[in-house]
């Protein structure tokens, strides 16, 4: 079974200049993982990415890390 807070805390680690404020709180609901990423205020720009195009791909990468387990994943970034 995929954790998903811990790939998701990876994944935003290896994205921003301050790894250490990055944080990830999960509430589970059946099959479905709602997942609420917190980055540094200075860092937010580096995880949404131009028109969103990095928060849309992080999003992609978590979906299929979810449906490896027939799980829902929706990710909110903060």
């Amino acid at each position: 079974m995929t954790d998903l807070k811990e790939t998701l805390c990876g994944i935003a680690r290896a994205i921003v200049d301050d790894p250490d404020s990055v944080s990830v709180e999960e509430r589970v609901e059946g099959k479905k993982v709602n997942l609420t990423l917190h980055v540094a205020e200075d860092d937010m720009g580096m995880v949404i990415g131009k028109q969103g195009r990095i928060a849309k791909a992080i999003r992609t990468v978590m979906r299929a890390a979810a449906s490896a387990d027939n799980r829902d994943v929706n990710v909110e970034i903060r």
